[in-house]
């Protein structure tokens, strides 16, 4: 599967946002809150121009949800087909991804790890198993650790240690080993740092 294999503090510095909610890029950040390169301490030329600011936020959001562009062109398309503002039926459309609900459970620390679990095979979407990170949940559906994933250290670490408040879209069950789709994301569940309104400016041109 396509996915972005690049330096990663890297692109966190250049957007200002910890876009792999990893601590190597959090200690980054505050250590160099400014852009990586030779002139990135300096006032970047257009710094403050109405299309470096959407193109940024395209990127935050292209990065954080780990699609590449074509795939977040497609999504975007799909949005704009669909009744209500586009900017929150993409990011709807994002947050439906399985690898997303996983990260959502707290069965990851990062949307990266829950891609790697997806792509595993470790993840079981009403029973079957599932390894495509970019399926789409819909409303009802119980997504749970397979048997053998239950059993994994780092899988049960992640449950007992991150304490991530699960999203009021999705319901724990089985002792934090599965999760139910109770509804559709809303835009007060989605706390990813973009501005969606930004995004469909810089489509709609």
């Amino acid at each position: 599967m396509a996915r972005y294999t690049g330096p990663k503090v890297r692109i966190s510095r250049r957007l200002g946002t910890n876009i792999f909610e990893n601590e190597k890029g959090r200690k980054a950040l505050e250590r160099r809150p400014f852009p990586p390169g030779q002139h990135g301490r300096t006032r970047r030329r257009n710094a403050g121009s109405e299309y470096l600011a959407q193109l940024q936020e395209k990127q935050k959001a292209k990065y954080i949800y780990g699609v590449l562009e074509r795939q977040f062109r497609n999504t975007y398309e799909e949005a704009v087909r669909l009744a209500g503002p586009t900017g929150e039926n993409l990011l709807r459309l994002l947050e439906q991804r399985l690898d997303n609900v996983v990260y959502r459970a707290g069965w990851a620390s990062t949307r990266p790890q829950a891609r790697q679990f997806v792509n595993h095979g470790l993840i079981q979407v009403d029973g079957k198993r599932v390894d495509i990170a970019s399926y789409r949940v819909r409303k009802g559906e119980v997504i749970k650790l397979g048997p053998r994933s239950q059993q994994m250290i780092v899988i049960q670490h992640n449950i007992d240690t991150l304490d991530r408040q699960v999203v009021g879209w999705l319901e724990v069950g089985d002792g934090g080993k599965q999760v139910t789709v109770r509804d559709l994301p809303q835009r007060d569940h989605i706390d990813v740092p973009v501005r969606e309104s930004l995004i469909v400016e810089l489509y709609s041109k």
